[in-house]
């Protein structure tokens, strides 16, 4: 059965509790980390409770019998270390089985001349992958509490807060019509070339030249978009028909063919399901590409797709002077003085006004707030008006021109204070994008937001262990003067 950890410490064995975390200032991001999970470890309180969790996650719906997968606190300290160290799960591994300091943090190092555990690749992938995005939220709200502690929050002292919106950006290439067309038609023929090889399919002895002509006809009409001069329209119509009337005759030979696709056991049916939805898409894109460039028609934004892999994928591009186009989510986070983020969330299709309402709702309940600050995109007269009933001081700046009473207010020193202060999260912001949150690997949105939660909350145990870190040093310091002075 899966345990919590590994209590009978085996011959040999370093124990988590004795691990030296470095002190030098120029360590890197690592030390913070382990020297905030080395606390949670050694502490009964923060430790049950994290535990509490990863056994409502992971070993709920399991046996109490069978062989033992990886204990809880090795996946949580190695999903806390891939974002922390904003790593591929193949340097993951690699620190998992030769990194001494992440080891002993796991508890599986052990002294020279003892056999050393090994933990295997797909391994790390699987039990990584228990996870879900609830419980990595409920795992933060501890973590922020720890922090809390940490940095000596009475229970009852307000929070200063600040919110902010960022983008998140998906593992995409950025799109176009006919390079999304390309990759409806490239998986439809991997699809079929998989269920080829398995059963040497009739009438498919090409299928390499299917992708290799579609391919040369798709960078056929990129050239012609991207080149200038006298007829360029007439050119892009010209490669444009030739590649869509390929991708219409594979669609054709496709739907000719699918009735007679083998449907021998459960893999060949989920391929052929796959083929179904792929061929769906090629058919969108092949009416959308075809409106645009033959009929010239302006396509809706509400009918195109950014990535036919992630499709929860959006084009953001926000309210600047220089726009940068960004393909991903929008996550929203609220900092408090301490430089932890107390709350996040995915934005799905919702701009920054819209989820003040329920942002508002879910921290006033878990805390008392002084004073929270926000930018211009969110403003909104009812968010104004809800927010006043919860906190003390609020920083909403008007979107527009304010009216008289509406600029007395941002005229007030302690809306200027506050407002001036609120540039810090830009700072928070970039350092999390440092712990993962730049561009998000994983495939798929429910990996996507499992992925944005394990960031924030390496993001929170780094902040909480430098200040450890920072204390054991002056602490240190202060030993040596004494002694020196003695």
């Amino acid at each position: 059965m899966r345990k919590r950890f590994e209590q009978q410490l085996k011959l040999g064995s370093l124990p988590i509790q004795e691990t030296i975390i470095p002190t030098a200032k120029r360590s890197g991001a690592l030390p913070g980390l382990c020297a905030a999970l080395k606390e949670i470890f050694a502490n009964p309180n923060w430790n049950e409770k994290v535990f509490e969790i990863l056994d409502k996650a992971i070993r709920s719906e399991k046996k109490h019998t069978g062989r033992p997968g990886m204990d809880l606190w090795q996946i949580f300290v190695l999903s806390q270390v891939r974002l922390c160290q904003n790593i591929s799960y193949d340097n993951l591994h690699d620190m998992a089985n030769h990194h001494t300091l992440i080891r002993q943090i796991m508890g599986i190092e052990s002294s020279f001349g003892y056999e050393k555990q090994k933990i295997g690749y797909q391994c790390i992938i699987d039990n990584v992958g228990l996870l879900t995005d609830e419980i990595v939220k409920e795992l933060n709200n501890v973590i922020v509490a720890f922090g809390h502690e940490v940095f000596k929050k009475k229970e009852a002292a307000a929070l200063s807060l600040k919110t902010d919106s960022f983008v998140v950006e998906s593992n995409v290439h950025f799109p176009t019509d006919y390079n999304l067309l390309w990759d409806c038609a490239r998986k439809c023929i991997d699809v079929v070339n998989k269920l080829q090889k398995n059963h040497d399919l009739h009438g498919w002895r090409k299928v390499y030249d299917w992708r290799k002509d579609l391919k040369n006809k798709m960078r056929a009409l990129g050239r012609a978009s991207a080149s200038g001069g006298k007829g360029k329209q007439e050119r892009i119509k010209t490669a444009a028909r030739m590649y869509l009337a390929k991708a219409k005759a594979l669609l054709n030979k496709l739907e000719n063919s699918k009735d007679s696709f083998p449907h021998e056991d459960i893999a060949d049916q989920v391929t052929v399901i796959e083929l179904e939805h792929f061929m769906s898409l090629l058919v969108k894109h092949i009416n959308l590409l075809e409106r645009r460039t033959i009929k010239g028609e302006a396509i809706p934004h509400s009918e195109k797709m950014f990535s036919i892999f992630e499709e929860y994928t959006e084009w953001v591009t926000k309210g600047k002077m220089r726009l940068n186009i960004e393909l991903g989510k929008k996550a929203g986070i609220t900092t408090d003085q301490f430089n932890l983020i107390v709350d996040y969330q995915i934005m799905d299709h919702e701009s920054d006004s819209e989820i003040v309402p329920q942002l508002t709702k879910r921290l006033s309940k878990q805390f008392t707030i002084e004073s929270w600050s926000f930018d211009k995109g969110y403003w909104n007269k009812n968010n104004k008006t809800l927010l006043l009933g919860s906190v003390k001081n609020l920083v909403l700046p008007k979107k527009g021109k304010c009216n008289q009473e509406e600029a007395e207010q941002e005229r007030q020193t302690v809306f200027k204070k506050l407002r001036n202060k609120h540039s810090a999260i830009e700072s928070n912001i970039n350092e999390s994008e440092h712990r993962g949150l730049d561009r998000c690997p994983d495939r798929g949105y429910h990996n996507f937001k499992r992925y944005v939660g394990l960031a924030v909350c390496a993001y929170n145990l780094r902040k909480i262990g430098a200040e450890l870190i920072y204390r054991a040093r002056n602490s240190s310091n202060t030993d040596e003067q004494n002694k020196l002075a003695a």
